[in-house]
């Protein structure tokens, strides 16, 4: 039996977040290793949640121009899983065409972005948004797949899309306290988070409460925001 002082205790919790096509999903796990997710249209609510620290992600932390030092280093370690080329301002552009063609002319053919982060570009916006020096005390950016090669002793797994590279990662979750996250994976139908979604998700929580390591060289974007992947 718990006394009272157990009760009223405040334990820390540990919130993950990730962006999916109707907003964004978090994955919370507490000190005592309850855990549960959430999901909502904007990531406001979310953030409100209590949390000792939270990871997101997504990048925070953008130049003007060219490629961030902290993916080309993650990208050295896990490939091609992250995108390069996240900078301030591309939501500005009309399509990504024209924002290839601006790329291209200051910077050089090849220095464009991908579809993939084309298609991320609000929700870069979105963070962008929110985001300050004294809120990145307690948030920061995370890359699941980093998060996955440290948990698995450092080596890349099968890719995430793959049923043996899913059950890698859900097997991962479960030795760290997401015990829940199969039962979940049945709950999120009718929602829009795609089963990637919840899982990259948990695993930012993972981080948030456990990170200690970093890829970046210590800059600051012109926001004062550190520009930095922690797993």
């Amino acid at each position: 039996m718990q006394d009272t002082d157990d009760k009223t205790a405040v334990v820390p919790n540990y919130l993950g977040l990730d962006g999916f096509r109707c907003g964004w999903v978090a994955a919370w796990i507490d000190a005592r290793g309850d855990h549960g997710f959430d999901y909502s249209p904007g990531l406001t609510r979310l953030l409100a949640m209590p949390h000792a620290r939270a990871m997101i992600d997504m990048p925070i932390g953008l130049e003007w121009s060219g490629y961030r030092t902290c993916d080309l280093q993650a990208r050295e370690l896990i490939g091609a899983s992250v995108f390069l080329g996240a900078r301030r301002d591309l939501w500005t552009f009309a399509d990504m065409a024209a924002a290839n063609r601006y790329y291209w002319k200051h910077e050089g053919k090849g220095r464009g972005v991908s579809a993939q982060l084309w298609n991320i570009r609000d929700k870069l916006k979105e963070v962008d948004d929110v985001m300050t020096p004294a809120l990145q005390v307690t948030i920061g950016e995370a890359h699941p797949e980093l998060i996955f090669w440290n948990l698995a002793g450092r080596v890349r797994l099968e890719p995430k899309t793959s049923p043996r590279g899913r059950a890698q990662r859900i097997t991962l979750l479960k030795d760290q306290g997401f015990t829940s996250i199969e039962r979940w994976l049945t709950l999120r139908h009718g929602t829009g988070i795609g089963r990637d979604d919840l899982i990259d998700a948990c695993a930012c929580a993972v981080a948030a409460r456990d990170s200690t390591h970093s890829v970046g060289d210590g800059k600051t974007d012109p926001h004062g925001l550190r520009m930095e992947i922690n797993y």
